[in-house]
């Protein structure tokens, strides 16, 4: 930022002088220095200045969290006088802080992360000081891509590291460390995106709505004319593959994914909880194109109904810019929400335009089911051949995948336990002990049922459309 502004400064002819507590009053041409460390003296002395400067406040919102009464009223005596002899006071923060006194004082200007261009140059300098070729063609889009979301420096010291680790840059270990970046305010976090469709059992009809748009995000697509893909609501009761499908939907999509808790967003500080969605919408359109994950909204939003009653109103203001950017955005940002009580949340998030569809995801049926089963024993290390993957299936009517993988676990634990290797009778005997999701919530479960007929799609082709094409068929 502060290159940006003595560039702007010298093109329009204006001394640049630059204050901070430490060193005070800098020109910023020969680095002499004036006396002024104490905010109020350096407003004093920038009226002694001559005309036509620009003085650079750094780290200035720090005196304005609980103002001095005799700092405010001298700040805006020095802007109104300054007016008029062609000096411009800029405030370099970190975070908003205006008192009411001095708001419309100032015009707020907000600073984006960098784009491709200005960590492309970042780049660019970190080759050169290691002595390295400056990368070109799909590596350096790779690494821009890994870089993109952080700030110049970030993105500096990342790329320097992995010239340190591996001795070349590295995507891969740029990527790590925006993940370790991204986690430092506790809003976002940077998922790895392992997992694929081939992971999930079932939900045939999920799977073909990602596929047909895994190339949408792409220049093609722009030419083609269609507009950027906005999201997916995925809704179901626990332990369906919610999750495993939002971490899959990046994989088919390409791109990174970011989680969000929702609940993470309301701070006890007034004006925090909007900062920090601010924060993550920033974030999210900086690293675009990627794959937002808003796991379990309802926990976040629900209390958005009646918050102005319970917290002055912080939790609908959220709700509200959050739906918004939802509504209005241009980035490349695809939002998957899933959420299991669709009852808790607004009407106004379920809307059409807020997501491109609603999915409903229920409890798997018996082709699902063993699809899941071969999914599970593989994924442990068994050979599912080995195992009566249709009787597992009869036996585990009514289990969420979930609940099948955790009746693996549990068999693996008991064969272990006399070691041996898990057969169809150890599974037999854990499921025997094992009381479903499904009966403990059966009155929740048909109620959300009754909820998504006729206003959510099916993840899965329904038992009945199936046996109608087979008869077709024959």
């Amino acid at each position: 930022m502060e290159g940006e502004i003595k560039a702007v400064a010298k093109e329009l002819d204006h001394h640049l002088y630059a204050w901070s507590i430490t060193e005070g009053l800098v020109d910023t041409a020969d680095g002499s220095a004036h006396e002024g460390q104490d905010p109020q003296e350096m407003l004093l002395k920038v009226l002694e200045l001559p005309e036509n400067i620009v003085v650079l406040l750094r780290d200035f919102h720090l005196f304005l969290d609980s103002p001095n009464p005799v700092l405010i009223r001298t700040l805006k005596d020095v802007l109104r006088a300054a007016k008029t002899k062609g000096k411009v006071l800029i405030a370099l923060v970190c975070r908003l802080v205006l008192p009411p006194e001095i708001e419309r004082d100032f015009m707020v200007l907000e600073f984006a992360l960098p784009d491709k261009d200005a960590l492309g140059m970042v780049l660019d300098n970190i080759a050169e000081s290691g002595a390295k070729a400056k990368p070109k063609g799909e590596k350096r889009d790779l690494l821009l891509d890994s870089a993109s979301g952080l700030t110049t420096i970030e993105a500096e010291n990342a790329f320097a590291l992995s010239l340190v680790e591996s001795g070349e840059l590295t995507p891969s270990i740029v990527a790590r460390e925006k993940a370790q970046a991204v986690k430092k305010n506790g809003l976002l976090e940077l998922c790895p995106t392992g997992r694929s469709l081939d992971d999930i059992g079932g939900l045939d009809l999920l799977k073909n709505w990602l596929i047909q748009r895994k190339d949408a995000f792409g220049h093609k697509a722009r030419e083609y004319g269609l507009p950027n893909p906005k999201g997916l609501l995925i809704i179901g009761i626990p332990g369906t593959g919610k999750s495993l499908t939002a971490k899959s939907t990046a994989s088919v999509f390409q791109r990174p994914l970011l989680k969000l808790d929702a609940g993470r967003l309301f701070g006890g500080l007034v004006g925090q909880s909007e900062r920090n969605l601010r924060n993550v919408i920033q974030t999210a359109e900086a690293i675009a194109p990627s794959v937002l994950w808003v796991d379990e909204v309802e926990k976040g939003f629900s209390g958005a109904k009646s918050s102005g009653v319970s917290d002055g109103g912080t939790a609908s203001r959220v709700f509200g810019t959050f739906v918004s950017w939802m509504q209005e955005r241009t980035a490349s940002v695809f939002v998957v929400a899933t959420a299991n009580d669709v009852t808790q949340l607004p009407p106004e998030f379920l809307r059409r335009g807020r997501f491109d569809e609603i999915f409903f995801v229920d409890i798997p049926n018996r082709e699902e089911r063993e699809a899941i089963w071969r999914i599970q024993i593989a994924k442990y290390g068994r050979e599912p051949g080995k195992f009566d993957i249709g009787q597992l299936a009869k036996i585990t009517d009514g289990l969420t995948g979930a609940e099948i993988e955790q009746a693996f676990i549990d068999a693996l634990y008991a064969a272990f336990s006399t070691t041996k290797e898990p057969t169809d009778l150890t599974i037999s005997m854990v499921i025997e002990d094992l009381v479903p999701l499904s009966k403990l919530m059966n009155e929740q479960i048909a109620a959300l049922r009754k909820w998504a007929k006729g206003r959510a799609r099916p993840a899965t082709t329904p038992e009945a459309e199936k046996t109608g094409r087979r008869v077709a068929v024959a």
